[in-house]
C-alpha cells in the first residue's frame, strides 16, 4: 500500500491506498446536471497511463485526501460544486504547494486528481494481494444496472460503452450474434447496426463459474480484473471483450425479479411482484466519447475498420 506525500515537504496527502484499474471514462461528462457518484472506491487509487499523456494523472476518492486545504480563489464550478476549471484547487497544508484538484460538480465524476509532479508515493505496508480468478468467482452477487431511483447507473452506461467498443473491434466488419438472455438485452440492439454480408461472429458470456460453450465462440464477454484490469483469459481464437466485474456478475448470474405468494384475494398459486421491479424511463445509451476513446485504445484494430466505425458511430450508438 502507498501513501502519497507532498514532494515539497513530505506531508501525507492521502490515507493508505491500494492500486486499482483505471476507469477509461474518468474525467468524462455524463448527462446534463446529473448528480454523480464517487469515481473510485475508498482506499484505492488509479493511474492513467495512456501514451498520449505527458504525465500520469493519479485519481483517488475525495474522502481519501488528507493534509490539504482548499485554495479559496479556485472554487469555480458550473452549478453544483467544483469543476477544476482554474487548475489545482487543493494545496498542501504543510507548505502551501498546489498538489491536487477536487472535482464534484454535477455531471462530473466526484474525484480528487493528484498532481503527478507535486506528489510522490511512499510504501507503508505490503501491497494488497492480487485476487485470483477462483477467488473472484466465489462471489456471484453483481452490481445492479439501475440506481435506487430506477434510472440507469451512470457507471453501467459508461462500462457498457467500453465493452461495446471491444465487441465492435472484435467484429472487424462482420455482424455479431448473441444468444437470448441478459447479454442480448444489453448489447443486441447496438450490434444489430453492424454491417451484414459477411459470415457472422458469435459472442457469449464467459468467465469464472461460466465456462465457454462448445463449439467455441468467436468472442467472449468476460470479467475484467478489478485490480489489474486484465480480462479473464480466453483460449486462442476467442477474442475477449472485457466488462467490469460487478456488471459481468449481474449479467452472468442475475436472477429475474423474485415473486412472492399472495395473501388473500387471488386464487391459490398466483404470485405477484413485491416490490415492483424498477423500469427505466429510457433505453440504455452508450456514451460516444467513452466508446470512441476505448475503441482507439484497442490494439490490433484495422485502421480501415476503425475509420468506418468513427464515420458511422451515431447510427451504431443510437440505433
Amino acid at each position: 500500500m502507498e501513501v502519497f506525500t507532498c514532494e515539497g515537504c513530505g506531508t501525507a496527502l492521502t490515507t493508505p491506498l491500494s492500486r486499482a484499474a483505471f476507469p477509461l471514462y474518468a474525467g468524462h461528462i455524463y448527462g446534463n446536471g446529473h448528480p454523480m457518484p464517487v469515481l473510485m472506491d475508498a482506499g484505492t487509487y488509479a493511474v492513467d497511463e495512456s501514451p498520449d499523456r505527458q504525465h500520469r494523472p493519479i485519481v483517488i476518492a475525495p474522502g481519501d485526501a488528507v493534509g490539504t486545504l482548499l485554495v479559496p480563489e479556485r472554487n469555480a464550478g458550473f452549478c453544483c460544486g467544483l469543476d477544476g476549471r482554474d487548475g489545482p484547487n487543493l494545496a498542501c497544508a504543510g507548505c502551501g504547494r498546489e498538489v491536487a484538484t477536487r472535482v464534484d460538480d454535477c455531471s462530473l465524476w466526484q474525484a480528487t486528481w493528484l498532481e503527478p509532479t507535486a506528489v510522490r508515493p511512499v510504501a507503508v505496508g505490503p501491497a494488497r494481494p492480487v485476487a485470483d480468478w477462483a477467488q473472484l468467482g466465489e462471489q456471484r452477487r453483481g452490481t445492479p444496472l439501475l440506481d435506487l431511483q430506477g434510472e440507469w447507473d451512470p457507471r453501467w452506461e459508461s462500462e457498457l460503452s467500453v465493452t461495446l467498443a471491444h465487441l465492435v473491434a472484435a467484429a472487424d466488419g462482420s455482424p455479431v450474434t448473441v444468444p437470448d438472455g441478459p447479454l442480448a438485452d444489453a448489447f443486441r440492439r447496438f450490434l444489430a447496426a453492424l454491417p451484414a454480408g459477411r459470415p457472422p461472429k458469435r459472442a457469449v458470456l464467459a468467465g469464472p463459474g461460466l465456462p465457454l460453450p462448445e463449439p467455441l465462440p468467436d468472442i467472449a464477454v468476460v470479467p475484467q480484473h478489478p485490480q489489474t484490469a486484465e480480462p479473464w483469459p480466453t483460449p486462442p481464437g476467442v477474442v475477449a471483450a472485457p466488462l467490469a466485474l460487478g456488471f459481468w456478475r449481474h449479467l452472468a448470474f442475475h436472477q429475474e425479479h423474485p415473486t412472492r405468494p399472495t395473501a388473500g384475494g387471488l386464487p391459490p398459486g398466483v404470485e405477484r411482484d413485491d416490490p415492483l421491479p424498477p423500469h427505466p424511463r429510457r433505453p440504455v445509451l452508450p456514451l460516444d466519447h467513452t466508446f470512441l476513446q476505448a475503441l482507439e485504445r484497442i490494439p490490433g484494430i484495422r485502421p480501415a475498420w476503425l475509420a468506418s466505425v468513427r464515420d458511422n458511430a451515431r447510427a451504431l450508438l443510437l440505433p
